[in-house]
């Protein structure tokens, strides 16, 4: 049996890299913070270079359906190749192709931890890190076609990942038949950081001792990551934004969004919203209980 992959799943701007950057620390195990620009958990999946490296060709010669059919392979490869487990950074929500295989290939995955996040403090961080108004992320979240790096005329350092709206997204990852899975709220990151880490480092098969735990969660801590970028722009910003690591928080829509605003998203996301405890028994958006 490969090694196998370990897909560190969310939609955009959902902790990913938070949490990527804690990996980095736990697995490190440093007396000092990780670099943000020098961690090592894996590229992401939709990395062009990535795919090409395995493929032996350039992929923008390749239309986004063909080069689809062939991303299962990749992983395969990968996974047969390594001699221990993978942790690769993935936005594609879990589709599958015509003959049924998934996207990230049955063979290569040994299971997917999710990211979960609000939908309402989503749209506010996606619209920064997009350049768009909110109203046009809110669109995006809503629209099950809106997809990452969709332009055929313009190839990008990162192929196609079809979203599937939100909700979409959410469902397609964590009710996948036969996949292992584990799924962790943003929120609870926050709030009940050690027991939440834990349970993800578990997961993973990564060391989960209290004290590597919670050594990794000072040296990822916002603040931290915020002082780095002031030093050196991190590399996966997007051009034209100027700060990665805006703001971190929980609950900054309610400072942010509109009424109107909130009642798309919560008219578009309703059912998945309740599901993981951001909609209360009469429907009315809140932070988030523990789940039980």
């Amino acid at each position: 049996m490969s090694a196998g992959i370990f897909w560190l799943v969310s939609y955009p701007k959902s902790g990913n890299t938070w949490f990527r950057v804690f990996l980095e620390n736990l697995r490190g195990d440093s007396d000092q913070p990780a670099r943000i620009n020098e961690l090592k958990t894996g590229m992401i999946a939709s990395a062009r270079f990535w795919i090409d490296t395995v493929l032996g060709f350039d992929s923008a010669d390749l239309d986004a359906d063909a080069l689809d059919r062939l991303r299962p392979a990749v992983y395969g490869w990968t996974a047969d190749q390594a001699t221990e487990a993978g942790y690769h950074k993935i936005h594609d929500a879990y589709t599958c192709l015509p003959d049924g295989e998934p996207l990230v290939s049955r063979a290569a995955t040994r299971g997917a931890l999710y990211l979960l996040r609000n939908p309402l403090d989503v749209a506010i961080s996606l619209a920064h890190h997009s350049r768009c108004s909110i109203d046009q992320a809110i669109a995006h979240m809503g629209n099950p076609d809106y997809a990452f790096c969709a332009n055929p005329k313009r190839p990008d350092v990162q192929v196609r990942q079809k979203l599937l709206g939100w909700s979409g997204h959410v469902r397609s990852w964590v009710d996948a038949e036969g996949l292992a899975r584990e799924v962790i709220r943003y929120e609870d990151m926050h709030a009940r950081p050690l027991e939440t880490f834990t349970r993800a480092a578990v997961f993973l098969n990564l060391p989960s001792e209290r004290a590597q735990i919670e050594k990794a969660l000072r040296f990822s801590h916002i603040t931290e990551l915020q002082r780095q970028e002031a030093e050196d722009r991190f590399q996966e910003t997007p051009q034209g934004v100027p700060q990665f690591f805006r703001k971190g928080q929980v609950g900054d829509w309610r400072a942010t969004l509109t009424p109107a605003q909130v009642a798309r998203i919560v008219a578009d996301h309703g059912e998945v919203m309740a599901r993981f405890g951001y909609l209360d028994a009469r429907g009315v958006p809140v932070e988030g209980a523990p789940l039980a």
